[in-house]
């Protein structure tokens, strides 16, 4: 029998349908942990590589991730055997004194984000974390996290955590200066955007910190917080109206929309849903914010996201350096266990008992103006158009957020090599090239523009390089017109889709002047050249393995062509499907091109800007 790299996810084989299944989910993904755990219990090391804070930082975030999940299993009234051990950890990390001794907090330190996960813990379950414990140890404790609640805070997400270290605080009787709390709390709202989305801080993103922080924090204080009766109302009316829109990040079959920092969180993604319930806010039927929860779990129940031993990995679908961030350590990947907040209400809450629902149907696009992005459903698949998303102070920034479509069953692929345009797979993305070596893509934004369902956006590769970019929905496939102009010749690529890629080349392409198709096993991808002019090449090819967040192999079309200095228009058709009689259809009906002047006379008489790019900064 050949082994199933599958099996050693803890959620392998677990049908992931009940409140019961979920509760023995947290204890299979802990248990794992236990061997790593130090002698005093305070650090958590679980393999060599690093992150941009220390060694022991990366330690506290193993021991301390696991409580997202942990805390609500037990308040909801399950069985966790190993509180001593939280105990004595808790004590030695925060004693100077013991050689476990997580270290001093600083200003914006990335301890901060993990006392929050304590301090949820004191909030909800001090009967186990706080109340056996001696005297002494929590004097020690409650010295530590007041240290760390009056630092600085980053300006983004991390304001809650002060938020939730107080929370935690005032649960167990520790006296603090509150003025603290209101202020980063206002100053939290104030990145309001509308429509229930919010900015992460003072930038030009939205992301899934959105949901699975902004929201998720801010639902779990309006259930925790004593008073401040009009800021909880706000929070959850927020999240009421968010959630009209954010579900169209969640595919029919439970995956979620890979796009952005920190997919390693894995289904933290889900963790909006479960906040909903929470919180007690049925801002959809029951059934269908639990259609929604469940089947996130269960899609990622067969996938090798976890090392042999059962310890999950950074990564996404699989093990995968390649698209981490650099505060990316071992322990990172257990805030997915924020997933399980909803373990905390009984099991006659009505987000309990009610039955799953499958999502709506939505045949026609919806545009999502905050973020800047219109949805189109396909079969198995929501695919996401966006212009007015940028990051340029991470690694894989182009990718994680600046590329044309983005897509819940095929994620995207992050280049392994930006010394290699002809190996390179912009898969939903243009790129240029000036010597046939290099490369750049959309990356910062001049601006971003939405019309009904239609984006806009003009671009800069290089400072005397403007492209300006029209995005059309036309179900199931989508156009990208793209209008270059530039002082010397430059090399162009463009992708569809990344589908997986069979063993044995099974898979049959297809590549000719001006199309590539990839026939995969279970999918078709395909892409066509719709300009005005010379056709380009189509390229039916193989990108560099483990580039793509899924799967580890992929297969991708292409378009390659040159084009002259002055100015150029270019227009593609792609789509990708499941394999069956919907991908042959399609296949035998692309969309026509639109003109120019025809997108730009809509937009003057409807274009408005995206409010995640109008941002003065």
């Amino acid at each position: 029998m050949i082994y199933d790299l599958a099996q050693a996810n803890p959620l392998f084989g677990n049908p992931l349908k009940t409140r019961d299944d979920l509760s023995k989910a947290v204890i299979d993904l802990f248990k794992p942990l236990l061997p790593y755990f130090s002698e005093g219990g305070a650090r958590v090391r679980l393999s060599a590589t690093g992150a941009i804070f220390d060694r022991a930082a990366a330690d506290l975030e193993g021991f301390a991730r696991p409580l997202w999940g942990i805390v609500p299993l037990v308040a909801g009234g399950g069985t966790f055997p190993f509180w001593d051990l939280y105990r004595r950890g808790l004590a030695n990390g925060t004693d100077p004194s013991h050689p476990e001794y997580w270290g001093d907090v600083a200003d914006r330190n990335q301890r901060l984000v993990e006392l929050a996960a304590i301090c949820f813990a004191l909030a909800m379950v001090p009967e186990h974390i706080w109340e056996p414990l001696a005297p002494k140890d929590k004097d020690k404790i409650a010295a530590y996290l007041i240290s760390g609640r009056e630092h600085e805070f980053v300006d983004n997400n991390w304001k809650f955590f002060r938020v939730l270290i107080d929370l935690g605080l005032e649960r167990v009787g520790v006296h603090f200066d509150r003025s603290k709390t209101t202020a980063y709390l206002d100053e939290l709202e104030a990145f309001d955007i509308g429509n229930g989305w919010y900015r992460d801080g003072p930038v030009r993103r939205v992301d899934h910190y959105i949901p699975f922080a902004m929201h998720f924090y801010g639902l779990i204080y309006s259930v925790l917080a004593k008073g401040d009766e009009a800021r909880k109302t706000r929070l959850r009316e927020r999240a009421r109206t968010f959630s009209s829109d954010i579900r169209h990040w969640f595919g029919p079959d439970g995956a979620a929309l890979a796009f952005g920092r920190s997919q390693t969180y894995r289904f933290a993604a889900g963790g909006f849903w479960g906040a909903l319930a929470f919180s007690g806010v049925e801002a959809l039927p029951w059934s269908e914010i639990k259609g929604y929860y469940m089947r996130h779990i269960r899609w990622w129940s067969d996938k090798p996201i976890a090392d042999r031993d059962g310890v999950l990995s950074i990564g996404y679908g699989y093990p995968n350096l390649l698209m981490s961030e650099s505060y990316n350590s071992a322990g990172s990947p257990y805030w997915a266990l924020k997933f399980f907040l909803p373990l905390a209400l009984p099991d006659d809450h009505p987000f309990w008992i009610a039955e799953e629902a499958p999502a709506p149907e939505f045949p026609l696009p919806i545009p999502l103006k905050e973020p800047g992005m219109v949805a189109m459903h396909t079969p198995g698949n929501v695919v996401i158009l966006s212009s007015g998303q940028q990051h340029d102070k991470m690694r894989g920034a182009n990718e994680k957020y600046s590329k044309f479509v983005y897509s819940t069953r095929y994620a995207f692929n992050i280049e392994a090599d930006d010394r290699q345009f002809a190996a390179a797979s912009f898969d939903g993305m243009l790129g240029l090239s000036d010597d046939d070596v290099h490369f750049r893509m959309r990356e910062t934004l001049d601006e971003a523009l939405i019309a009904d369902d239609r984006l806009y956006s003009r671009w800069r590769p290089w400072s005397d390089v403007v492209v300006e970019t029209w995005l059309l929905p036309v179900n199931p496939w989508h156009i990208r017109v793209h209008r270059i102009t530039t002082p010397r010749a430059l090399k162009t690529a463009e992708g569809g889709f990344a589908i997986e890629r069979a063993d044995f080349n099974v898979d049959r392409a297809e590549h000719s002047e001006g199309r590539a198709v990839w026939h995969g096993r279970s999918d078709i991808s395909a892409i066509i050249d719709l300009s005005p002019g010379a056709q380009r090449a189509g390229l039916a090819m193989s990108p560099i393995a483990n580039t793509n967040l899924i799967h580890a192999k992929t297969l991708l079309p292409q378009l390659r062509g040159d084009i002259p200095a002055g100015t150029t228009v270019l227009a593609t058709a792609a789509m990708a499907l499941p394999v069956g009689d919907d991908a042959e259809a399609a296949l035998h009906a692309p969309p026509p091109c639109p003109e120019i002047d025809e997108f730009e006379q809509f937009f003057r008489m409807k274009g408005s800007p995206i409010p995640a790019f109008a941002l003065e900064l």
